[in-house]
């Protein structure tokens, strides 16, 4: 009984890690997208200044390295729960 309950709990971790992954991939298609359109008004934007500018692409950068942190941090913590049900087997 135990044996088909760790199944099922794992059959819903899976689930879950796909549905985060999807979600995760389509945020950064969309990020990716707007962070070209961002770059395209910034470089376009007359009345914005340099550092204006510079700062605008770095808060871009900032934004995606913090993305890639959180996916990297899930994924580590996903592979944890992976293990832990790999450990019976």
């Amino acid at each position: 009984m135990m044996t088909q309950q760790k199944h099922m709990l794992k059959q819903m971790i899976d689930f879950n890690k796909a549905a985060f992954d999807n979600a995760l991939n389509n945020m950064a298609m969309l990020q990716v997208q707007m962070e070209s359109i961002m770059n395209t008004f910034v470089d376009q934007a007359t009345g914005m200044t340099e550092e204006g500018k510079k700062a605008a692409k770095e808060w871009a950068a900032i934004y995606k390295k913090g993305f890639e942190d959180f996916k990297r941090s899930v994924d580590d913590n996903f592979k944890k729960v992976d293990s832990f049900f790999q450990q019976d087997k």
